[in-house]
């Protein structure tokens, strides 16, 4: 096998026909500026050239299901092996997915509860032990004595197939009826099923009255039916069914609990699933004060907030509410907040209450009596029933999610919960921190065949376990929902579950494995990226942090800057070549030639706060925090300490919730003081800036509506009478019609990759030929989307309102990127610091509040010595800004730091440390504190 993997030619986005050799069976480390080609290399060459050749190995039949991937622009790979990507994207947002189910722990812990659980009543909490024969009938006398009953046997319970030959079987060994999805067949009847459905289907084993007479028919009945299921029987009796089960039953409370599966522990399958929430946790209901968010008006002046009940535009509405306070007596002009509650509650909800609906218009009148529905069962209905998208998301807007009332939020049926190991049920153990789960499990004392049962089974648990502690996740419980991860933490979760998949001689890249984790962890990181390469494979890492660029055994410095100045080899070796490279960039910093440095004067808080108490979020405890306005606070913590809790999910929704009047949202904040201070809060996140290659950063940032007015008022397109509007690709006019102004158009292949072609109309310039013949300065509108931000700022220097624009992205360090690039080919933090320059370009109020979440993703220390000037920038001219981030850069240069912990999950959520750098750096307790120690 080749020793190293050989890059030759590679020309991807701002490569420059680069070649490289990378050891295998090492740990190798992409670093550079950000926009240097890191990625480009690292994933769009390398990872897409391991992808396709895996997919060409498969048949065409296969690949036509897969999709394939597009040959990357690269000569020669060689040496390549099957290559898998770990990336930082959070993709599922589905509700039913936990860490536990993506880590596949919750299987086997759902095989462990249903081989070795001790079953407890669910109502008496006794445990429940096998019925006799004797016991069953002795039931079955108390409750149906007298009655005319019919005996059955549950042979297939929600399974898919024809079942043919079962029926046929049943046939010979002399039943005459079965019972196929509620439906009564005959087995002379030619039953057809289909197969790819779920079918229930019993064997009527006998009918009669049940009386002491016919014990012994009855008796014989049961063990048919006992032993034609391996020990079920259900008695129907007037539309009551009852199934008993000679495995487990609590005779005190009449309760039998059928045989236990891996299925029944599962909230995502009917079998385990809460039948009030269907095993998501949480129901969805209106909630009436999101419905009349301010009581002080009254329902003739528009209190009631919801499509089609607001009085002050909606005909029916007005005629409904005049006849329903006729009715019940109440005056629609009487504020909310001083009507009966009674008067209130049947308003919102309805009830027995029959009303005249009367109409008088201009034109025509009538009349008719009704049943008055309710506003919030009326709207619940709407919402289920309703095609309109618009409709489902006013409705939406009023909607809340409340803990299930039948399970508390544990997702499962009582009967379920009622199986415990070791004590504990399996939602309690779920919702335990993994640390102290993977205690409770060892500590679980087992004999004889529970002992070799679970042997295997806690084997799997433990070592999986074991593996999310390496990567410093001790602190999450299996129960979390996957949609709440951070892209760090969903990245190490996919990352442990590699190790635990033992793969040898494989290619696995990285995007940044150590964001969102703190310095503290960051030992545990690299001790699990060595692991994976002791195993046998190669781990290439795109990487800013020096501590991981240290511990690499092979380094490739890409560079030396971003964009068309970058795209070069500029370095690669050991660290002390990547020092010693006269054109790196990244080589500066590692030496300390470049560095960023401590401000020598701090700004100081001046006693204005914007205070919070009672902050109850995920895993705070009760706290007060107090964030200083006028400065920049960096809000710290080692991962899961609540550092998002805090301030995206407390600070931010109270701030919004006491501006809004209407559809405020749910925080768990008893008060919050200080709002006089900010005039607005702007929260800039990570997410895409637009999800089509039609958005882009001249259209988010607003500049390309002022370019196209530019254009607008040329000589040319004056004379052809174009306004602005026929400089827009998303408009018919001046785009090209042909690929609808995208300028590549879709080819489907089937079982080949589709391929996205120049549009041969355009030649990919998105515009006709009309609209690119006007110019401004021998430039057309294709042009200028293909230039970069730097050439931009030159080219627009002369016209102020599209200068200062462009030169805010700048400034965030973005030069490098076209005016016109894809908004799908930004990085979550290209894409907030677009987001950051949008802002930046607007006036300021000097009362802003902004607020960023580890805005450093994607940055090197060259990049972040450019951030924080635009932060300082931002609080010089009177803002307050907030960081969340584990940067030490970032931190060091703080004003004020908020610092949480002392651990993540149940072990944080307490205020650790508050105060300037040096503050917290003395504090007893903060890790924070100790690794500033370090560099203060």
């Amino acid at each position: 096998m080749a020793e190293n993997i050989v890059v030759r030619g590679a020309r991807d986005h701002n490569l420059k026909n680069i070649s490289v050799e990378i050891p295998r069976n090492k740990l190798v480390v992409f670093t550079g500026v950000s926009g240097s080609g890191k990625s480009s290399l690292a994933f769009t060459t390398i990872f897409a050239e391991g992808q396709r050749r895996f997919m060409e190995s498969l048949s065409s039949y296969a690949r036509m299901f897969l999709g394939q991937m597009q040959k990357p622009s690269v000569d020669k790979i060689d040496g390549l092996s099957p290559a898998i990507s770990i990336d930082q994207k959070t993709t599922n947002h589905n509700p039913r997915s936990t860490v536990g189910t993506v880590t596949e722990i919750y299987d086997y812990l759902r095989l462990l509860y249903a081989r070795i659980g001790t079953v407890h009543c669910p109502k008496c909490g006794k445990v429940v032990t096998r019925q006799t024969t004797d016991q069953i009938i002795e039931q079955i006398y108390a409750e149906f004595d007298g009655t005319n009953i019919m005996i059955e046997a549950p042979v297939v319970t929600g399974q898919k197939g024809r079942f043919e030959k079962e029926f046929e079987e049943w046939r010979r060994s002399g039943f005459v009826r079965v019972k196929v999805d509620g439906n009564m067949w005959t087995l002379d009847e030619k039953i057809e099923l289909d197969k790819n459905i779920k079918h229930t289907i019993s064997v009527v084993i006998d009918r009669l009255k049940v009386t002491r007479e016919e014990r012994t028919r009855l008796n014989d009945g049961i063990e048919t039916a006992l032993r034609l299921t391996n020990g079920l029987v259900s008695v129907t009796a007037e539309g009551k069914e009852r199934t008993f089960s000679d495995k487990f039953a609590c005779i005190g409370c009449g309760i039998s609990i059928a045989e236990l599966e891996p299925r029944n522990f599962s909230f995502n399958n009917p079998f385990g699933a809460c039948e009030c929430c269907n095993g998501l946790g949480f129901t969805t209901k209106i909630d009436p004060e999101l419905l009349i968010p301010n009581k002080n008006l009254s329902i003739a002046e528009g209190a009631i907030k919801a499509v089609g009940w607001n009085m002050e535009n909606g005909k029916i509405a007005q005629m409904t509410f005049r006849s329903l306070a006729k009715t019940l007596n109440f005056d629609i002009n009487t504020p909310v907040k001083k009507l009966p509650a009674e008067i209130v509650h049947q308003i919102l909800y309805g009830g027995d209450i029959k009303i005249r609906y009367e109409y008088k218009g201009p034109t025509s009148e009538f009349g008719f009596n009704g049943r008055y529905e309710g506003i919030i069962p009326n709207l619940m209905r709407k919402f289920r029933e309703t095609a309109s998208e618009w409709s489902k998301a006013e409705i939406g807007k009023l909607m809340i999610n409340s803990t299930c009332a039948e399970c508390g939020g544990k997702k499962l049926k009582p009967e379920v919960l009622a199986v415990t190991v070791g004590g504990k049920n399996i939602y309690e153990l779920t919702s335990m921190p993994i640390d102290k789960m993977l205690d409770k499990i060892k500590s679980i004392k087992l004999s004889g065949e529970a002992e070799v049962t679970a042997e295997p089974i806690l084997k799997e648990i433990t070592a999986r376990c074991q593996f999310l502690l390496n990567v410093g996740l001790h602190y999450l419980t299996l129960s979390r929902e996957a949609a709440t991860l951070s892209g760090g933490e969903s990245q190490r979760i996919r990352l442990a579950t590699q190790i635990g998949s033992g793969l040898v001689g494989v290619l696995y890249i990285l995007d940044e494995p150590s964001i969102g984790l703190h310095q503290r962890d960051n030992a545990k990181l690299l001790s699990t990226l060595k692991n994976l390469r002791d195993l046998g494979n190669t781990l290439i890492v795109v990487e800013h942090d020096e501590e991981t660029i240290r511990a690499a055994d092979y380094i490739v410095d890409v560079g030396p800057y971003a964009g068309v100045h970058g795209g070069e080899i500029v370095a690669a070796g050991t660290v002390d070549d990547i020092i010693n490279a006269k054109k790196s960039v990244t080589g500066r910093f590692l030496s300390g030639a470049a560095q960023i440095d401590v401000p020598k004067v701090r700004r100081g808080t001046d006693g204005r706060y914007i205070e919070l108490t009672g902050c109850k979020e995920n895993n705070l405890q009760d706290i007060a925090v107090r964030f200083p306005v006028g400065v920049l606070t960096a809000v710290t913590g080692v991962s899961g300490s609540g550092k998002s809790s805090l301030v995206n999910r407390t600070l931010v929704p109270a701030i919004e919730n006491e501006w809004r009047k209407d559809f405020k949202k749910q925080v768990k904040c008893k008060s919050i003081r200080g709002l006089e201070y900010i005039d607005k809060v702007i929260d800039i996140d990570q997410s895409p800036i637009g999800r089509t290659p039609r958005s882009n950063p001249a259209t988010y940032t607003g500049v390309f509506t002022y370019i196209r007015e530019l254009f607008a008022q040329t000589r040319d397109a004056k004379e052809r009478g174009y306004t602005a509007g026929r400089f827009s690709f998303n408009v018919r006019g001046g785009r090209c019609e042909n690929c609808e102004g995208d300028g590549t158009k879709k080819i489907e292949m089937h079982f080949l990759p589709d391929i996205f072609v120049q549009c041969d109309v355009c030649k990919g310039k998105r515009f006709n030929k009309e609209t690119l013949a006007v110019k401004y300065k021998g430039k057309n509108i294709w042009d200028i989307l293909e230039m970069t931000v730097d050439e931009a700022v030159d080219f627009f220097a002369n016209i102020p309102r599209i200068y200062n624009k462009i030169k805010t992205i700048q400034d965030v360090g973005l030069g490098y990127i076209k005016l016109g690039q894809p908004a799908t080919e930004l990085s979550g933090g290209e894409a907030q610091r677009v987001k950051l320059a949008a802002e930046l370009a607007r006036a300021s109020t000097e009362k802003t509040l902004y607020v960023l979440d580890e805005p450093t993703t994607g940055l090197s220390s060259y990049d972040v010595k450019k951030l924080i000037a635009i932060l300082n920038r931002l609080v010089d001219n009177g803002n307050t800004v907030v960081i969340i981030e584990h940067n030490l850069d970032i931190i060091k240069v703080a004003d004020f730091i908020i610092d949480l912990g002392p651990e993540g999950g149940i072990g944080g959520g307490t205020v650790i440390a508050t105060g300037t750098p040096e503050q917290v750096a003395k504090a007893p307790g903060s890790y924070t504190g100790e690794y500033l120690k370090k560099i203060i």
